[in-house]
């Protein structure tokens, strides 16, 4: 059970029961506040458009629904009025997936107190794509109750969205520019960067500096390629190298790493002259909390040795970014994490080459462009709702310019839609 946030004197309440609700409210802590609203459950369409516009307020700076209390206006007090529950996680989800634009993910957690009937806990986390809109109108959350946000309070949430993707940009930049083969070999790499917005500066020091560290992390990139959904949607897109081929621990400034066997101590590349020898992959995860992903086989000829030329290996991008998310989800869970994340992905060696196509995907794709750039950077943010129930949209929002640029979002649709 998520904890609910009520003020900065009670931070964290946990209810699991109907007797913490009914303790809570005798005890005075439940009242609707910039972080809580309680309401009983939507009967009506314009019920949903309401739900929907506090939805859409608890978006800006996160909070929480709690469905089942119903307020006496005239006394201000609150009682329980249990629900029926029969499709409301359901009805809640859809209409913040529906209505909000950007669409809404949400959490949702049922207390029940008989078959069919009791409370839900509807979590809305801060989301790094607010404002978000309904029929035409921003929504932000004030004191008590939902407002209509200023043209001046929507710059002032554009802007701070805009720094939150700059911040992930540069910390990609900075990936980029100490990429360590970018003196060797023809391959184009790519980048992925996984940073948290609100985590402490020792989120992951459980991990990065425990004994058995590598044991952990070794762990940790198992349990990603154990999820059986995932696996169902990425498995026809195999390629090598993949995470599963980072079978070498090292530790590195500010935490520990998986490597393949060619990228050593200090994350020098050490080439043997064998073939493979420019195959490198690696997943860095720093205490701070911070996840970096290397490839550089994002390129490869796949040709007879008369025609040499490099094409993209979308698929690359796309399962890595998937596998990313779903450590992503993973760390969270185990530290207890429930912010938000910035993410950037990049690639470079791209100008002038195509996308690698199979002769059944090519008959159906038809044109097969050249990139008209060398660079390819995007950044957003995720949610620990979208990480668990919207992974496919967070991958689109990195990965689509990419992809439509080399006319292949389509042969992905199926990763960039579906969760796991």
């Amino acid at each position: 059970m998520t904890s609910i946030y009520l003020s900065s004197e009670n931070p964290r309440w946990i209810p699991e029961t109907e007797a913490d609700l009914q303790a809570a409210i005798d005890g005075g802590l439940l009242e609707e506040t910039h972080y809580l609203d309680l309401k009983e459950a939507p009967s009506s369409k314009g019920d949903n458009k309401e739900l929907a516009r506090d939805l859409a307020s608890f978006a800006v700076d996160g909070g929480t629904l709690l469905v089942g209390i119903k307020e006496d206006k005239e006394t201000r007090t609150f009682e329980l009025a249990p629900q029926p529950l029969n499709g409301l996680p359901e009805k809640v989800e859809q209409v913040a997936r529906s209505i909000p634009d950007p669409p809404l993910n949400v959490i949702t957690e049922v207390i029940e107190t008989a078959p069919g009937t009791g409370y839900l806990v509807v979590h809305i986390p801060a989301s790094p794509a607010a404002p978000h809109m309904v029929e035409g109108r921003y929504f932000g959350r004030g004191d008590k109750t939902k407002y209509r946000l200023s043209d001046t309070e929507v710059l002032r949430l554009h802007a701070r969205r805009n720094a939150v993707e700059a911040d992930a940009l540069g910390l990609l930049t900075k990936e980029m520019n100490e990429d360590p083969l970018q003196r060797f070999g023809q391959q184009s790499h790519f980048f992925l960067v996984a940073q948290p917005t609100a985590g402490r500066r020792d989120l992951l020091l459980d991990l990065t500096g425990a004994l058995d560290w590598n044991t952990r992390l070794a762990r940790l990139i198992e349990r990603a390629h154990q999820n059986p959904g995932l696996n169902a949607i990425l498995r026809e897109w195999a390629f090598s190298p993949d995470l599963t081929d980072a079978h070498q621990g090292h530790r590195r400034a500010g935490g520990v790493a998986r490597s393949s066997a060619n990228l050593g101590d200090g994350r020098e590349h050490t080439p043997t002259g064998r073939r493979g020898d420019e195959d490198v992959i690696e997943l860095r995860v720093f205490e701070n909390g911070g996840l970096r992903l290397y490839l550089s086989r994002f390129s490869d000829s796949p040709g007879s040795p008369d025609q040499p030329e490099q094409e993209l290996f979308p698929a690359a991008a796309v399962v890595l970014t998937r596998r990313l998310l779903d450590i992503l989800r993973l760390v969270a869970e185990d530290a207890g994490y429930f912010g938000n994340w910035s993410l950037a992905v990049g690639a470079n060696r791209l100008k002038g080459r195509r996308g690698y196509l199979s002769p059944s995907i090519w008959m159906s794709l038809g044109a097969n462009p050249r990139y008209s750039e060398d660079i390819y950077q995007e950044a957003t943010g995720a949610t620990l709702a979208e990480l668990n129930s919207a992974a496919g949209a967070v991958t689109l929002r990195l990965l689509g310019p990419l992809l439509r640029s080399l006319n292949m979002q389509a042969v992905y649709d199926k990763a960039l839609i579906e969760t796991a």
